[in-house]
């Protein structure tokens, strides 16, 4: 019989040589709404459309796919579900096609939204520890977008996005990297490469990043460097979704809810800066 792969601990709360500027353990039984938006991109869609779907339990925040969920824009992006939280929020005004992350060439803004800077950094070191789900058609991720109020200021930085059709006998696939979107000075640089590790166990993936380039590692060891970086604020994403897909449905796949757990999220700058 296969034994149980473990748990990755967490890590102390302090860092040598940082200060730490965010943090969300999940202690609470009520979402900070100081720091999390509980919507997904709501100005493609609504905020009664792409609301969280979440418990929070044994300082644990779970964001869930239920079985008769709907697509959070089936207007624009099909039969996608999703739960999901952000940081910011930017766009335009009603059926314009101005704002953060277009999920289709057509994206037009179908409900106004506030513009919300709720934590929106430049540089730093970001870790997350977080288990992911084995069923082929769900993707768990945290990454960072541009906030988007110039068209240029689209980047993302993908620090963990766990494909259950990737995470098969013992390894997985974190798909982690930069993608330009309109950010000419940028080019994409985006790895997905199976690892030994069990993505279905808690984790921590982390990412710095610095004016000059972008580090990115698992379990506190570095596994990739880039030499370019965006040079402008950007915000949390941390969601999981739902995708139509060609495979055959795992077992995984036809149990509901399907799940992220995520233990913390933390934020950290160095003394003295970059």
């Amino acid at each position: 019989m296969k034994s149980k792969a473990q748990d990755f601990a967490p890590n102390p709360i302090h860092k040598e040589g940082y200060l730490l500027d965010f943090q969300d353990d999940f202690n609470s039984n009520q979402l900070d709404t100081t720091k999390w938006l509980p919507f997904y991109l709501p100005h493609w869609s609504s905020r009664a459309k792409s609301a969280t779907n979440f418990v929070l339990n044994n300082n644990i925040l779970t964001l869930k796919i239920d079985e008769d969920q709907a697509p959070w824009c089936p207007e624009y992006n099909g039969d996608v579900k999703v739960s999901s939280l952000q940081t910011g929020e930017f766009a335009g005004k009603l059926n314009s096609n101005i704002g953060q992350h277009k999920v289709s060439p057509n994206s037009k803004v179908q409900e106004e939204q506030e513009t919300l800077k709720l934590y929106t950094p430049k540089y730093g070191y970001y870790e997350i520890r977080a288990k992911a789900i084995a069923s082929n058609n769900n993707v768990c991720a945290f990454w960072m977008i541009g906030f988007e109020d110039e068209p240029q200021k689209s980047a993302e930085i993908c620090i963990m996005e766990v494909k259950g059709e990737n995470i098969k006998d013992g390894t997985s696939i974190n798909g982690h990297g930069l993608r330009a979107f309109q950010d000419e000075t940028l080019k994409d640089e985006f790895f997905e490469e199976a690892m030994t590790f069990d993505a279905t166990v808690f984790h921590i993936y982390a990412a710095e990043w610095k004016p000059d380039g972008i580090d990115f590692y698992l379990d506190n060891q570095k596994v990739r460097s880039i030499d370019q970086s965006p040079n402008y604020e950007m915000q949390f994403m941390l969601n999981i979704y739902e995708v139509p897909t060609d495979l055959e449905l795992n077992d995984a796949s036809k149990k509901y809810p399907k799940t992220f757990d995520i233990d913390y999220i933390r934020v950290y700058q160095p003394v003295g800066g970059y």
